[in-house]
């Protein structure tokens, strides 16, 4: 899926918003439960911390209070959006879905609200897929959400991925607005999507409800999922370059998912991208999925590093396998 730079509506950030639950669970913390180190979890991960919801905190309860953020930053009210996909695959039910529980709670009462599923990547097709309903003129405004609580899915006798992974939420609201197709011009630029099922047994959770009517725990071949990642990265990124007519000299940000620093640091040198430019933020939060991009965009907004007007990519790589890139001018 490749949208391109024309058109004459763009979807354009509008608001920013993140939750992160207030327990944190640190290296020296698992290293009384499990038979780790700090110093082995830092060298092959990058990773410090991580935060982990509290028992009565649902995925919708995180999704919440990053909606919520992201609507005050944005300065409306729940009855002003018309579109709300959810990425998560941690949902609090197998039906309904996450986003129909945030619809109902920020009082929007119409248009449209659906999960979307593609493990790491899915906040990078969430906006890709909120994207083209904007372009058509059927939506008007989207909040674009990227929650998970993967706590509840690991397995925390297994080291080799217990410690990898953490919970939190992020949202983007996106607005249709007039647009010549300039790539100076703010909003989505453009967006590219991949899928390949033939790495099923590579990451993926060994349960749901026909299968073995359970949630299941995550499962993951740790050095086949590094082997892809870089090239699939590189892949998604490079043609969001070519379909923009940029190079990684134009970019001001790049903002990968955040499931390894030894990822993010060969993937930006792949492709040429000085280190000055990566966000990064998995040193904090682990692993937190389809809400690592949002949390990471919210912490660089924050800082001020990224101002409006800045040229951002986002990029993720995730189970399934799935890999996204998008570019965004701020």
């Amino acid at each position: 899926m490749t949208q391109s730079t024309s058109g004459k509506l763009r979807s354009v950030v509008v608001g920013l918003g993140s939750y992160l639950p207030h327990r944190v669970l640190s290296n020296a913390d698992l290293e009384k439960q499990l038979d780790t180190t700090d110093e082995w979890i830092l060298q092959r991960t990058g990773i410090r911390q991580r935060h982990i919801a509290a028992e009565e905190e649902r995925t919708s309860t995180l999704a919440l209070k990053a909606s919520r953020a992201a609507l005050a930053d944005a300065g409306l009210e729940g009855d002003a959006i018309d579109l709300v996909i959810v990425a998560t695959s941690t949902p609090d039910y197998t039906f309904p879905s996450v986003a129909t529980q945030v619809q109902a709670d920020i009082g929007m009462r119409q248009g449209a609200a659906f999960d979307l599923q593609a493990v790491c990547s899915g906040f990078v097709f969430a906006v890709a897929t909120a994207d083209k309903f904007l372009q058509s003129g059927s939506h008007r405004r989207a909040l674009v959400v990227g929650a998970e609580t993967f706590s509840r899915i690991l397995d925390w006798n297994d080291r080799t991925t217990c410690v990898l992974f953490g919970d939190g939420a992020g949202a983007l609201v996106l607005e249709a607005r007039p647009s010549e197709g300039l790539v100076s011009d703010r909003g989505v630029i453009t967006s590219h999507l991949r899928s390949d099922g033939r790495h099923r047994d590579k990451l993926y959770v060994d349960g749901g409800p026909s299968t073995t009517q359970t949630a299941g725990h995550l499962r993951m071949a740790g050095r086949e999922v590094f082997r892809h990642a870089i090239g699939m990265v590189t892949d998604v990124v490079e043609d969001a370059f070519k379909a923009a007519a940029i190079g990684p000299g134009d970019l001001d940000w790049f903002v990968p998912h955040q499931a390894n620093r030894r990822i993010i640091d060969a993937s930006a040198e792949r492709l040429g991208i000085a280190p000055q430019k990566v966000v990064t933020t998995v040193d904090l939060h682990g692993n937190t999925s389809a809400a690592s991009i949002p949390l990471a965009l919210s912490v660089a907004r924050d800082d001020g590093r990224i101002k409006p007007g800045d040229l951002v990519m986002i990029e993720a790589m995730g189970g399934g396998f799935t890999w996204a890139a998008a570019l965004i001018r701020w």
